[in-house]
């Protein structure tokens, strides 16, 4: 089975998280057998680790990170991969798999020029 977790920094304000939140539902919306779990870097719960946990004890065995990072600042760079390679560790018969940070990808640049030319109403 594939899990996927969408990882974002993390925030003390609840609000920071509803988009977070809206992507793992969309995920979950376009392929049900797919588990999806939200994690934060800090600030909130639950961390990368508790989130791979709760997929693998779903029968997770490959794992899918998508970091919501628009840029490839120290977290993405240096943080993740870390922590990625502490997960790695931890669980061998696993296939993890950072995927690139949202910014990165083509498809979310064209999408927000888009949204930038938009005409209003």
């Amino acid at each position: 089975m594939l899990g996927v977790i969408v990882f974002a920094h993390g925030s003390r304000d609840p609000l920071w998280r509803v988009p977070v939140e809206a992507v793992a539902s969309r995920i979950a919306q376009k392929d049900s057998s797919v588990g999806v779990r939200c994690a934060y870097l800090e600030l909130c719960e639950p961390s990368l680790d508790a989130a791979c946990i709760e997929l693998l004890a779903g029968g997770a065995r490959r794992i899918h990170v998508l970091p919501l990072f628009f840029g490839m600042g120290k977290h993405a760079r240096e943080d993740l991969p870390e922590l990625m390679e502490e997960l790695r560790r931890k669980h061998p018969e696993v296939h993890f798999e950072q995927l690139p940070t949202a910014g990165e990808d083509a498809r979310l640049t064209e999408l927000l020029a888009e949204i930038a030319l938009e005409l209003p109403g």
